[in-house]
């Protein structure tokens, strides 16, 4: 990828502007600067939007925000909105409890290579130390490494080697079968072309539950590969309460059925948009 080209990170948030103002806050901090910030709110209360036009007017970075009515989990149809809005030709997805290290945007962009989907991986946060970094100042990409080695300790972060153990772009990277462990929306890169080849995410998943997987799968039926970015471009992965999982079951069945019909295109995706 050239390397001065504009890459998308897009956002999704529901009614969480504390954790957003966290995540935000590190994605204006990046080392890479050729990059615009679109927040794909899923139906927040006026708070969320409040926040990005505050912080909008600190940064040169173009921050946008992208909303719809408060309908449930549709996590689908906000992200297709979001890639509606984005100007950049590859896409990175993240979600607003997601506190990116500096060096995220850089990574997604060391790994980007054509056909293939980047799916990253997450430091998980206990409640105590989320708590402690909702209410206190605390920049977690800043934090030093006896800080870290505390909490790891402590019980309050599930790994923290990947936070300096950064391993290079090879073969083993790249998976040549679908494989379901470790797809997360959350912390996810592509190419526009190739989202728009499948039509994005499909908006028939609604709940909780694999409309992540189901792009991968797609892709994957179109032949993009998926590629690891593990020990490259972990982000901090805030607490919260688990959704309602009541859709798991049949989202997941979905899935399972278009591996095997080779199924690529979303039923209702980018492409049902109105303008």
């Amino acid at each position: 990828m050239n390397n001065k080209m504009l890459i998308s990170v897009v956002i999704t948030t529901y009614n969480r502007p504390d954790a957003l103002e966290r995540v935000l806050s590190a994605c204006m901090a990046q080392y890479d600067p050729y990059y615009e910030l679109i927040v794909a709110d899923d139906g927040s209360g006026p708070d969320t939007r409040a926040l990005v036009e505050r912080l909008a007017q600190t940064t040169p970075i173009p921050i946008e925000h992208v909303w719809h009515p408060d309908e449930g989990f549709r996590a689908a149809a906000i992200r297709n909105k979001g890639i509606a809005r984005a100007r950049g030709h590859y896409i990175i997805f993240l979600d607003g409890d997601c506190v990116p290290q500096h060096d995220f945007i850089a990574q997604h962009r060391r790994l980007s290579e054509e056909d293939a989907v980047v799916t990253g991986s997450r430091i998980l946060l206990n409640e105590t130390l989320t708590r402690a970094v909702i209410d206190q100042p605390l920049s977690l990409p800043d934090a030093h490494p006896g800080f870290w080695f505390k909490q790891r300790l402590g019980g309050n972060v599930n790994k923290i080697l990947p936070l300096w153990a950064k391993l290079p772009d090879r073969a083993w990277r790249r998976l040549d079968r679908f494989k379901w462990r470790g797809i997360k929306s959350c912390n996810m890169s592509a190419w526009r072309d190739d989202l728009e080849r499948v039509n994005g995410f499909d908006e028939t998943f609604v709940g909780w539950g694999h409309e992540d997987a189901d792009l991968v799968a797609r892709l994957f039926n179109a032949g993009v590969d998926r590629k690891l970015g593990a020990y490259a471009t972990e982000i901090f992965h805030l607490w919260h309460r688990e959704q309602p999982r009541d859709r798991e079951g049949p989202n997941y069945d979905k899935v399972v059925a278009r591996l095997a019909d080779r199924t690529t295109r979303a039923e209702v995706g980018i492409g049902e948009l109105t303008p």
